[in-house]
């Protein structure tokens, strides 16, 4: 008998088997694409835990036959690193592709994720990064320009029905032991991820005891209350869409509601901060600017304190920003600078508003007329004769 659990068991070997992701996996896109030109690049592969980053990673490696690494950035050292390089090193003089996969790698510092490239730059080593924090945030620059960062997506409710009945067809489960209604549910207590759907299924087998899987023995194996899921499912996207729209309606018993949900769910906070500080300035700005320095305040305590004390700076927050008044006049205003620098990318800056270090320059009428002093108004303007009209506030 197979030890392993059974959400490894049922990890998928090769592309096809993949379910879900079509947007990576399917014919013409990214994945597919690399491995028939057998050409990998390196990756951050960024989603919600138990969507197929492992899978994929090892799926591109497999495919192409290259020499697959993995390291956690958990537990991995220095010593680890450098002894990836080494390998990776002679497998270059012997024209073999190393591929080695990084799992969470936000969680390395800047200077172990700056130790990656220049052997990423010059092609010693193909990177694949997975991480479910937001990149942008938790891996450096440098890193993320010699990269793509591909969104994988929560599973939907049907991907994960799908991953059941194989898992119970290959588990020799017949329908009479493990009823559609079972593998439904199994599904809706997911969350989207197939890690958790397979380890519910397995227990929840064990438990039954070779009697039929019923929804009694599921929810005894989740060790939750069945929420009251709508026939789409809910997940990550569907309910901080909900929190940031009843702040934006300033419903502040909704917000409340649709953060707790989310904490109890896992979430990150500092995720929820997030969104909170850009909340502050695109739905609230010019009518409470220190709606801002609030949000700000919040994601440093999130930082400083974390779970479960920060909660009180989160929910202290998300009352006050959805009780402000609102304005879009931020949001709007930045929306017509970035069109009009769009639309006019190349005007000349007027040469009155030049600076003028030379007296060359100062021949030419650089900075003509112009006067340093408080609110000084020139008589020409601010802005290229072009958008004299421009108004953005």
């Amino acid at each position: 008998m197979d030890p392993r659990p059974l959400a490894e068991r049922m990890r998928p070997k090769k592309l096809d088997e993949v379910v879900g992701q079509d947007h990576l996996v399917s014919e013409g896109k990214i994945i597919r694409e690399m491995i028939l030109n057998k050409q990998p690049t390196s990756l951050i592969l960024w989603g919600p835990p138990g969507t197929g980053k492992t899978t994929l990673a090892r799926i591109i490696a497999n495919e192409i036959g290259a020499d697959f690494v993995e390291l956690s950035a958990v537990s991995a050292g220095k010593a680890d690193v450098t002894k990836v390089i080494e390998q990776a090193q002679l497998n270059q003089k012997m024209d073999r592709t190393t591929i080695l996969f990084v799992d969470e790698i936000h969680r390395f510092n800047k200077a172990q994720q700056d130790a990656f490239l220049p052997y990423v730059e010059n092609g010693t080593l193909v990177l694949i990064g997975a991480t479910t924090e937001n990149p942008s945030f938790e891996v450096i620059n440098p890193l993320l320009s010699r990269s793509r960062v591909l969104v994988l997506e929560p599973l939907g409710k049907e991907d994960i029905i799908k991953i059941l009945k194989r898992a119970a067809k290959l588990e020799n489960l017949a329908l009479k032991r493990l009823p559609n209604s079972s593998i439904d549910l199994l599904a809706e207590l997911s969350g989207g991820d197939a890690r958790i759907a397979l380890g519910n299924l397995e227990l929840a087998e064990q438990l039954s005891s070779n009697k039929p899987i019923d929804q009694q023995a599921v929810t005894t194996a989740a060790q939750k209350r069945v929420p009251g899921y709508d026939k789409a499912g809910e997940n990550h996207y569907n309910i901080i869409s909900a929190f940031i729209k009843s702040m934006r309606g300033s419903d502040p018993n909704a917000a409340l509601y649709y953060m707790a949900r989310m904490l109890q769910a896992g979430e990150d906070p500092k995720f929820i901060a997030r969104r909170m500080v850009i909340f502050a300035s695109e739905d609230i700005g010019l009518e409470a600017s220190a709606a801002l320095n609030l949000a700000v305040a919040t994601f440093q305590a999130v930082e400083r304190i974390g779970v479960p004390e920060c909660q009180y700076n989160l929910f202290h927050c998300a009352t006050v920003l959805a009780k402000c008044k609102k304005s879009r006049a931020i949001a709007n205003a930045m929306s017509g600078a970035l069109n009009a620098a769009r639309e006019y990318p190349d005007l000349p800056v007027p040469v009155h508003l030049r600076n003028a270090p030379t007296r060359l320059m100062k021949d030419l009428g650089y900075g003509k007329g112009y006067e340093w002093k408080a609110n000084f108004q020139h008589e020409k303007g601010f802005l290229p004769p072009e958008l004299d009209d421009l108004k953005l506030v």
